[in-house]
């Protein structure tokens, strides 16, 4: 059973800092120069808390979780972040333009207090494996701070009904456009009626991470940790009923909604000392069909030829410095390259990617993809043609993950490989915040 509370949301107070002045990209996003800028847009900018800067001399006593800790308890006892007088679900949506096309699209969503569950519970399904290291610096952030500033964001499915409940014709509480164009409004939703209501249709939901698998299971472990302490704690009390720290911030989103985008995330591989382009397509070849792409390929031309060639199966470009090849129509589902992997896992293009060609073809171990050694990720295709133009051996170019994909691979209790999805457009830290203490 999906459990979703209305909160009492932190915001920032508009009369001290307007919210687009203070509301970032999620922590992982953030680049170097976006930081600076960040930092420089105002001194109640989220970015101080959530991706702070380490200093000379940072130890145990003084460091960026410290110093968060410090601004989040400052801006709190000046108002510059006030509650909200009632508990609250908040609707949540995002007005922009999908990347490489001149379609415009909504995405519509809210934003809830979710019930933490172990995964075996089979309420929360996760689509993605996750690591130790952003783990641990996050675990750090709310150690410290006892507070969620971003979202996790969560999927479910419906016909639109839980979207019609929440819709509103009253004027924005948040309005902010971010870097990338994308119109980000938030709604109160303080009916008590409306919230029962809402919590009623989502009772029997089974929810998928969409983005935030660090970051749930990062709360799921200071829950806990928490719950350890409370329970030292109690001398002939009753362990307190749905403390704060049972939740994280959930923006819960309809898998089936038009304003769903799932972009495609191309590799590229750099680095290697052997490369040729007639070697790889003679091992390709073992692999898929291999077709050369005849004449100068952009990016709109490749893209309309993996819409074309991935109706079938699996379809795949490969880049180098001088040529083109379309692979498509993988021979070698269900040998030994794909073994422990399932046939839905298979199916993928990324498994297909990644086992057959980035490991099986070109000899790059697990541990070098994971660390990204000889390979990078990129989002822009005509970044990704530009770089196999410029010097890398050859770079991938890819059609995005579907969602009835993602769906299936998560409820199977499966994962993807990682770098899988791009959903778009990322949701803003700093728009409500849920404070656990």
């Amino acid at each position: 059973m999906a459990i979703l509370r209305p909160f009492r949301a932190l915001r920032y107070d508009p009369a001290r800092v307007q919210p687009q002045l203070a509301a970032t990209q999620p922590y992982d996003k953030i680049t170097p120069a976006m930081q600076e800028k960040y930092y420089a847009s105002s001194p109640y900018n989220l970015v101080r808390i959530i991706l702070g800067k380490a200093e000379p001399g940072d130890n145990e006593e003084s460091n960026v979780y410290t110093r968060a800790a410090t601004c989040f308890a400052d801006w709190r006892r000046t108002g510059v972040l006030k509650p909200d007088v009632e508990p609250c679900l908040y609707t949540y949506t995002q007005s922009f333009t999908v990347p490489g096309s001149d379609v415009k699209a909504e995405r519509r969503g809210f934003i809830a207090a979710g019930q933490i569950e172990e995964y075996s519970a089979g309420v929360v399904f996760r689509h993605e494996q996750t690591l130790a290291k952003p783990k641990s610096d996050r675990l750090n952030l709310l150690r410290a701070t006892k507070a969620h500033f971003g979202h996790i964001f969560m999927l479910y499915s419906d016909a639109g009904e839980v979207d019609a409940l929440l819709a509103s014709s009253a004027a924005p509480d948040i309005e902010v456009t971010d870097e990338y164009e994308v119109l980000h409004r938030v709604w109160k939703i303080s009916d008590p009626a409306v919230i029962q209501a809402v919590q009623e249709k989502m009772k029997n939901q089974r929810l998928i991470i969409a983005d935030g698998h660090h970051r749930y299971e990062t709360s799921l472990n200071y829950r806990n940790e928490r719950r350890a302490a409370a329970e030292t704690e109690i001398t002939g009390r009753d362990r307190l009923e749905n403390p704060p720290y049972d939740n994280v911030m959930m923006t819960l989103v309809n898998m089936n909604s038009p304003g769903m985008v799932i972009l495609p995330t191309h590799r590229v591989v750099h680095g290697l000392t052997n490369f040729s382009d007639d070697k790889f397509v003679e091992q390709a070849s073992k692999h898929f069909r291999v077709e050369e792409v005849v004449g100068t390929i952009s990016a709109a031309h490749a893209t309309s030829v993996l819409k074309e060639a991935g109706k079938a199966s699996t379809a795949l470009i490969a880049v180098t410095a001088t040529r083109a090849f379309l692979l498509y129509a993988p021979k070698s589902i269900g040998n030994s390259v794909f073994e422990g992997f399932s046939l839905r896992q298979q199916a993928l293009d990324v498994v297909q990617l990644h086992k057959g060609l980035l490991e099986g073809v070109l000899g790059l171990s697990r541990e070098s993809i994971r660390n990204q050694e000889n390979l990078s990720y990129l989002r822009d295709m005509g970044e990704a043609l530009a770089r196999a133009r410029n010097g890398a051996n050859v770079s991938f170019l890819m059609n995005p993950c579907r969602m009835e994909q993602v769906r299936d691979i998560a409820f199977a209790e499966e994962v993807l490989p990682q770098k899988s999805t791009d959903f778009f457009p990322k949701m803003l830290d700093g728009l409500t915040m849920y404070a656990v203490d």
